[in-house]
């Protein structure tokens, strides 16, 4: 059993939803994201989402996308994000982190390079916002191959993939065939000031 489903189904058993918060990497600055991840696990998250800073977001708001380019600013690429998270594994190995971000930096390094990477840093899930599903099967059921849940919107849920059940472990989280997951879930993006001392 994943780490995500694992955390999934302490929460179905705690009759709890889950806070899975989201931050950049990188955003305010790349020393900053360690801390920001611990400290988002003692202040009660049960995953973490990690985004990949990508010069072109196009599915996020103003929010976000300004967040990542301030991690842009900072040269935050893939391959940082992903020591990040090996660093934060080595204090915390319970912690389920999903990556947030966009086809073309896994392009890049590659696919298989991507996972295989992953998998050693520690991600447990991978959002790819434009990775239409039906389109990445093979990425899917590689990643999966990796022990890396692949989550998709439900809004990206495909006509032609009509029997979906849910996924027996995870809470409004369905799973086809293929071992896509597809979240259903209600979400808002906020931006906060920090006070002029928080950053080193």
């Amino acid at each position: 059993m994943s780490r995500i489903a694992a955390r999934f189904e302490e929460l179905r058993r705690a009759r709890r939803k889950a806070l899975i918060p989201y931050i950049t990497a990188g955003d305010p600055s790349p020393p900053m994201t360690l801390p920001l991840l611990h400290a988002l696990v003692e202040a009660g998250a049960d995953i973490v989402e990690l985004g990949v800073p990508f010069s072109d977001p196009m599915a996020d708001g103003p929010v976000i996308q300004r967040s990542g380019e301030r991690a842009l600013k900072h040269g935050v690429g893939l391959a940082d994000v992903l020591g990040m998270v090996e660093q934060f594994r080595a204090r915390d190995r319970a912690t389920p982190i999903v990556l947030m971000g966009y086809a073309n930096p896994i392009e890049a390094m590659g696919p298989a390079r991507f996972l295989q990477r992953a998998k050693a840093a520690g991600i447990d899930g991978v959002i790819v916002v434009d990775y239409p599903p039906e389109e990445c099967v093979e990425f899917a059921q590689a990643a999966k191959q990796h022990d890396i849940d692949p989550i998709f919107p439900s809004s990206q849920i495909p006509a032609q993939l009509t029997s979906m059940s849910m996924c027996p472990n995870c809470s409004r989280t369905f799973a086809t065939a293929s071992g896509m997951r597809f979240v259903s879930a209600r979400s808002v993006t906020i931006a906060i000031a920090l006070p002029p001392d928080f950053l080193p």
